[in-house]
């Protein structure tokens, strides 16, 4: 009976160990809201440090990343391990936001595990036709 309950316990344990729960917060869940004068970005991050997230514009791509790290320790009563783990990740996701965006145009803010970001409606900047080069 011990052997049955020590291994559904440990069952348990596994499935609620941020190692196999993480998987899905590393998808970084956005919400995308098209408003007249830009769009406005919601970004969950639960558990992120704001230190731990980085926002950069290259090349018109907007990238949002994001580290986070815990542990989690468990001892029975005479001090040997039953349970040590640790876990890290690092996540990220890009958006094209156009060439005509800087990053002093982006607004920023992170607050209750979500990171808000606006980036302003710019007019779009005419693509160049390509020149062929005529093959004989």
């Amino acid at each position: 009976m011990l052997m049955a309950s020590l291994r559904n316990s440990m069952i348990d344990d596994l499935f609620g160990t941020p190692f196999v729960t993480r998987t899905e917060s590393n998808m970084m869940k956005t919400d995308v809201k098209e408003l007249d004068t830009g769009y406005d970005l919601m970004i969950d991050l639960p558990g992120v440090k704001k230190e731990n997230i980085k926002a950069e514009l290259n090349d018109g791509y907007l990238t949002v990343s994001a580290e986070n790290s815990g542990s989690k320790e468990e001892k029975s009563e005479g001090g040997k391990y039953i349970c040590r783990e640790r876990y890290t990740g690092s996540f990220s996701r890009s958006f094209y936001v156009g060439e005509g965006i800087t990053e002093q145009d982006i607004k920023a803010k992170f607050e209750n595990g979500t990171l808000q970001l606006f980036v302003p409606k710019k007019d779009a900047i005419p693509q160049k036709p390509n020149k062929t080069i005529a093959i004989e």
